[in-house]
């Protein structure tokens, strides 16, 4: 020290205001003369005309380096004997392996705790130091905690994954890799049960999924039995595996009962195999007024506005809700803007139940098939505009929408568009429910 009667001396070579003035603070409480410099080059002047017995080094300072000031203090007769304590967020190998080499007394990281830094000082100016400070720094400096955060995906509510996201007709080509082309459909997992929702061509690639386990029982929920929402039944590995038990739920259909439209659809004239060389049970049932118990999913339906009886599901696990909804005319006619849409707006009327069946869900997965521009000439095909859909998203608030049904015109470039312009009106609603694009594959947690 300088003199017996003069109190220790500590330089902070600190830039940040703030950490300058906490450690000032600190080390003034505890009865020693400080001094601060806020760049590299003061630091050096400092040294040698504060003469402190111990600096604390801050390494990316202004000006020059923090190694470069401790290498010239050491190289300094004059400054040489100054003890210096790195205390830096920068604690990379190679700038501790550098510090160690020019001979500083500890290295301490940021963000530090009072104690660390105190009880490094007193190893320095203790009479009876003994090994234990340059063991200390001989040491990679000790992490913040002495745990490891490792984040984990919460699947405690279930998980959906999107196996077809296309609408009318499946697509293919480089065009729509982003994307995919597979028609609609979901499956909801959650303990030891998997629920699908609609069989289009994706339920192809979901069969084969299951086929590597042991029959089971499967649920195959149909919004309605339009072909894009049915094509891939055929295909459905699991309904030509004896064991297999799969029931399939539609709301009743006025023309035909469903086992009808499915032995249909493999009618010899169409399909070399027919319903009855599927090894699995088969079992047809309507939908009725109480919800479908799952396990501990829970299964129910409402109307929506679309050519034939078509409905929207919503699924319950826990607290948490799921809403699938690909084929919605939501607002049919209406071309005004959607912040006019309230839910006393005269074209509201007819979607009140639904909006009600929908309101606060955590995630909707629901149809925006068409542009403006192109609604003008589709209005009453069964689909929902742009903006439209972006209304209804706004009267029943979920946490996320995730867009289906993407028309088979429309590539991964105009999708990506869409998809900006779908967020600059959300944005212009007022409206934070975040927007994403469903892709064939993509995998979500609820």
């Amino acid at each position: 020290m300088n003199s017996a009667e003069s109190r220790p001396r500590v330089l902070v070579a600190e830039d940040v205001e703030e950490n300058a003035l906490i450690t000032t603070a600190l080390l003034e409480r505890e009865g020693f003369e400080v001094a601060v410099a806020q760049d590299g080059e003061q630091c050096l002047e400092k040294a040698r005309s504060f003469r402190p017995d111990l600096i604390i080094l801050d390494l990316m300072l202004p000006k020059l380096h923090g190694l470069q000031v401790l290498k010239r203090l050491k190289s300094d007769p004059e400054t040489r004997p100054i003890g210096v304590i790195i205390c830096t967020g920068k604690t990379y190998k190679t700038e501790v392996n550098q510090a160690k080499e020019l001979g500083v007394v500890d290295f301490i990281s940021k963000p530090f705790r009072e104690q660390d830094l105190l009880r490094a000082m007193e190893r320095f100016f203790s009479a009876s130091a003994d090994a234990a400070a340059p063991e200390r720094s001989s040491q990679t400096p000790a992490p913040l905690s002495q745990g490891v955060f490792r984040p984990k995906i919460q699947t405690d509510h279930g998980v959906l994954r999107l196996w077809g996201t296309r609408g009318s007709i499946p697509v293919c080509g480089p065009r729509f890799m982003r994307h995919g082309g597979n028609t609609t459909c979901l499956e909801v997992d959650y303990g030891d049960e998997r629920i699908i929702f609609d069989a289009g061509t994706g339920i192809r690639d979901l069969g084969l999924s299951f086929v590597s386990g042991k029959p089971r029982k499967i649920h195959l929920f149909i919004t309605h039995t339009h072909w894009d929402h049915i094509q891939g039944f055929p295909f459905f590995a699991p309904a030509f595996i004896p064991g297999y038990d799969i029931a399939i739920y539609a709301s009743p259909n006025i023309d035909k009962d469903l086992k009808s439209i499915f032995e249909g659809q493999l009618d010899r004239a169409y399909f070399p195999v027919q319903l009855e060389d599927m090894r699995a049970n088969l079992t047809f049932k309507y939908l009725g007024d109480a919800p479908i118990q799952i396990g501990d999913m829970t299964v129910s339906w409402e109307y929506t506005l679309h050519p034939s009886p078509t409905v929207g599901y919503k699924v319950q696990i826990k607290e948490k809700k799921l809403a699938f909804v690909p084929d919605n005319e939501f607002l049919k006619g209406y071309l005004d803007a959607p912040d006019l849409v309230t839910r006393r707006h005269e074209a509201v009327a007819v979607h009140r139940k639904l909006i009600d069946f929908l309101d606060g869900v955590d995630i909707l997965i629901h149809e925006a098939q068409y542009t403006n521009e192109e609604y003008i000439n589709k209005v009453g095909w069964g689909h929902t505009s742009l903006s439209n859909a972006c209304a209804l998203v706004r009267l029943t608030h979920p946490q996320k929408w995730i867009v289906i049904h993407h028309d088979p015109l429309h590539d991964d470039d105009f999708l990506q568009e869409k998809l900006n312009l779908t967020q600059e009106i959300m944005r212009g609603l007022n409206c934070h429910t975040v927007v994403v694009h469903a892709h064939d594959g993509m995998v979500r947690y609820l």
